[in-house]
């Protein structure tokens, strides 16, 4: 079993559950939460976003989809553990199983790289269970008019991010790229957009203060 503390919670994931990552913790200090919210998490593993949001805004109501059934236990033993409530539906997010337009924010660290593309992924980081289009069309659904789908993603795919946002009704309206330092190509894409919002968008870049 592999342990991390995220003051003040504590997540453990066994061996087969996607472990932490860097890219998992830049968005969890991303994405806008506020007290009371309530919140989606797609395909969320061992339940870390669920974990690092809650330490942000207290009295979140908590939901998240998850297609592995060992990954879907793993979150709700971390709820359970850190005496958080929530509910971790298993099953295929592209399957609408939760309400429509019923979140205030939704949140995804997807899969990165699309079948046959040629990334070094693995297969957990492979688009073969659901695309990027399907992820948004998936978020356009259960958030609500005004509130805000976030996620993380590889800064290639940039066109193909803000499409499929748009395709959904999410207008992006902030980005941000991470680096590694001022002398390397940024490594991370950060997105949050807002359903049937305004155009118009906020552009930053800074640095990587971790990397896994």
């Amino acid at each position: 079993m592999h342990i991390e503390y995220l003051d003040p919670y504590t997540l453990s994931w066994p061996e087969g559950v996607f472990p932490l990552g860097s890219d998992a913790l830049a968005l969890g200090e991303f994405a806008t939460v506020r007290r009371g919210w309530r919140v989606c998490d797609l395909g969320t593993g061992s339940g870390a976003l669920l974990l690092l949001l809650a330490r942000r805004a207290p009295d979140l109501a908590l939901s998240a989809v998850e297609r592995d059934p060992l990954a879907a236990q793993t979150a709700r033993d971390n709820l359970a553990q850190n005496s958080l409530t929530g509910t971790v539906v298993t099953g295929d997010l592209r399957d609408r199983l939760l309400p429509a337009g019923q979140f205030d924010l939704v949140v995804s660290n997807p899969p990165y790289f699309p079948v046959n593309a040629g990334g070094s992924g693995g297969p957990e980081r492979s688009e073969a269970f659901c695309t990027l289009e399907q992820l948004c069309a998936a978020a356009g659904y259960l958030v609500k008019n005004g509130g805000r789908f976030a996620l993380c993603h590889r800064p290639e795919r940039l066109a193909d991010l803000l499409c499929s946002l748009r395709a959904h009704g999410l207008e992006p309206k902030r980005l941000t790229l991470l680096s590694h330092s001022p002398n390397h190509a940024p490594s991370l894409l950060l997105v949050e957009a807002v359903k049937q919002g305004k155009p118009g968008v906020k552009v930053e870049t800074r640095l990587r203060v971790r990397d896994e």
